[in-house]
């Protein structure tokens, strides 16, 4: 087999694999536009179940919460041309789709990569699997309920002090509640990457304790470039859980090492 066979090879295997995870997220997406999901008490117990009603659907539910939760009092989210307010739901409903079809993403790259992987690499890469998955949930529940609140009090709060009324823009809020959940949710996977890269064989476990201060300062880097204001406070947001992640991961690996060793 020629090299240029290989390569097709290669590139017909992504497409095909690309294409699963786009057909999952679409669904996912399209579903949470056209449905709607209704309430219903069971023994006390709420449920919900779809209804076709694309006007009023999923997505729309998920930005009025977003709404109601994360934007400050006093500030009006308005729609300030044709189409925003859609557009935003669509953003919503990506990021949902993204979540959910998770398990596939992971599935299928593993599988993509799965034949440059030696055996050891390829047991480590499944059993990482389910808890990336969980660490990126994880991260996105921590960002939406205890980090984007108080950002977007922080910020607002100097319009309020200079008594200018504020308003938001849908696709502004949506947008940067997006870029904040897909940042916690990919920043989450901080101690699964170091235990996977440990876990193969590429450094040892004193790596990253050697490394300790790079590392911090590479992470105060990325909360200040993805952060909005240049205050240097709401960075911390971001970096003072991804240093806290770090030290998780530097630990777990090197617990893991002497239960290794006493074994």
């Amino acid at each position: 087999m020629s090299e240029l066979d290989g390569l097709n090879q290669h590139l017909e295997e992504l497409r095909k694999r690309l294409l699963r995870i786009v057909i999952v997220i679409g669904v996912v997406t399209a579903f949470l536009l056209t449905f709607h999901a209704e309430p219903v008490q069971v023994n006390e117990l709420t449920l919900y179940y779809p209804t076709l009603e694309p006007l009023n659907n999923i997505a729309a539910q998920i930005t009025s919460h977003m709404r109601e939760n994360l934007v400050p009092e006093d500030v009006d989210l308005i729609q300030t041309a044709p189409g925003q307010a859609f557009f935003a739901q669509v953003y919503v409903a990506g990021l949902v789709g993204i979540i959910v079809g998770m398990p596939v993403i992971i599935k299928e790259s593993v599988g993509f990569i799965k034949p440059a992987l030696k055996e050891n690499e390829i047991n480590v890469s499944r059993s990482i699997s389910i808890p990336s998955l969980g660490l990126f949930v994880a991260g996105c529940v921590f960002s939406y309920n205890l980090v984007i609140p108080y950002i977007l009090e922080f910020l607002y709060r100097y319009g309020e002090s200079a008594g200018i009324v504020t308003f938001l823009n849908v696709i502004d809020f949506v947008a940067f509640v997006l870029q904040f959940l897909l940042a916690f949710g990919l920043s989450f996977q901080l101690p699964l990457v170091m235990y996977a890269i440990s876990a193969s064989g590429m450094v040892d476990s004193d790596f990253w304790r050697k490394n300790i201060r790079y590392a911090i300062v590479i992470i105060v880097i990325f909360g200040a470039v993805i952060t909005p204001d240049g205050t240097g406070v709401t960075m911390w947001f971001i970096a003072g859980p991804m240093i806290a992640l770090y030290t998780a991961g530097m630990i777990l690996i090197e617990r893991k090492e002497k239960q290794k060793l006493n074994t």
